[in-house]
């Protein structure tokens, strides 16, 4: 078996699309999920499973219907299953995600930033 790691900065140099999160790697059921993010995504929830979002570089609001959350990097929030929010960049930020494998962005909500899903780089 090879063992190496997994260098995120040369992950995040493969791709340039805001919103569409890819796979970095798998943790039993769950997907470890780089993206990169600017402006604001759209309101949804994720009924069924939490949803974790951990900066990497640059700041990220998490709006909720009654308040919201800023990350800086170094920094991760839990969105609980079925809360509906809505991530906000003003400028390019980087993220990893992990929830579980076959999560799609957007929940339930059908957009133009549904990213395609299962995406590997």
């Amino acid at each position: 078996m090879e063992y190496s790691s997994i260098n995120l900065q040369e992950k995040l140099s493969k791709f340039s699309e805001h919103w569409s999160p890819k796979i970095i790697a798998q943790l039993n059921d769950y997907h470890l999920k780089l993206a990169k993010v600017q402006g604001e995504f759209v309101w949804h929830d994720h009924p069924e499973t939490d949803e974790v979002f951990i900066v990497v570089n640059g700041s990220l609001d998490i709006l909720f219907r009654d308040g919201k959350v800023s990350l800086q990097a170094g920094e991760m929030f839990v969105v609980p299953k079925g809360v509906e929010h809505k991530p906000v960049a003003e400028n390019e930020c980087h993220i990893l995600l992990i929830e579980p494998a076959g999560t799609v962005n957007t929940g339930d909500v059908k957009d133009n930033l549904t990213a395609p899903n299962d995406v590997w780089i």
